[in-house]
């Protein structure tokens, strides 16, 4: 009589044992897919963070291919908020240049701050004729410190974060308090010496 009761139980406790396992099994695959999500959001930064490098780099190199109109590029006067900047949307223009250098070293730092402003927005990429090809709230800056000698340029992009962090330091301005939280601003900075040619 024994017998009859146990083989009637091992059928129900092997039906316990596939349940436990399959939870166990499901809990593990909900691990794996919040890994896949974070690996993609780490990978979302890490493209953002080279495009921006790109972007950098690049106006760094046409401020220093056009010095007689270096001043030109000048245009982030507002060192409290960064402003006024490149990119950040349509809506906003592209800096004009100022009374610098010659007629044609003039529209070429104008042509230069177009296209950097174009390329901030997205223009590199285009998907169904919306822009798609730049970091989330891309803006660029470019400053002049004339406290030291020689002038230091400083030109930065700065761009919006999925995730919060910490907030960038106090003298990065690019783009301050411009995308709600500070801990989601990202900002990276390329600073050289220019020497007056004008002068």
């Amino acid at each position: 009589m024994d017998r009859r009761l146990f083989a009637r139980r091992a059928p129900g406790f092997t039906m316990l044992e596939v349940l436990i396992s399959i939870f166990i099994m499901t809990i593990g695959l909900l691990g794996l897919a919040g890994l896949q999500i974070q690996a993609q959001q780490a990978e979302l930064e890490s493209y953002q963070r080279a495009q921006a490098l790109i972007l950098v780099n690049d106006m760094a190199d046409r401020v220093n291919a056009n010095r007689r109109a270096a001043g030109c590029y000048n245009f982030t006067t507002t060192t409290a908020s960064g402003a006024p900047f490149a990119g950040g949307g349509s809506g906003n223009s592209a800096p004009v240049c100022g009374p610098y250098g010659t007629i044609e070293t003039r529209a070429r730092a104008n042509a230069d701050m177009t296209e950097w402003h174009d390329t901030l927005n997205g223009a590199g990429e285009q998907l169904s004729g919306a822009q798609v090809g730049a970091m989330i709230g891309a803006r660029g800056c470019v400053s002049l410190d004339t406290s030291v000698t020689p002038n230091q340029y400083r030109v930065s992009v700065a761009w919006q974060s999925m995730s919060k962090t910490k907030a960038p330091s106090a003298d990065l301005t690019c783009a301050k308090n411009q995308y709600g939280d500070e801990a989601q601003r990202r900002v990276v900075s390329v600073t050289f010496p220019m020497a007056c040619l004008n002068c």
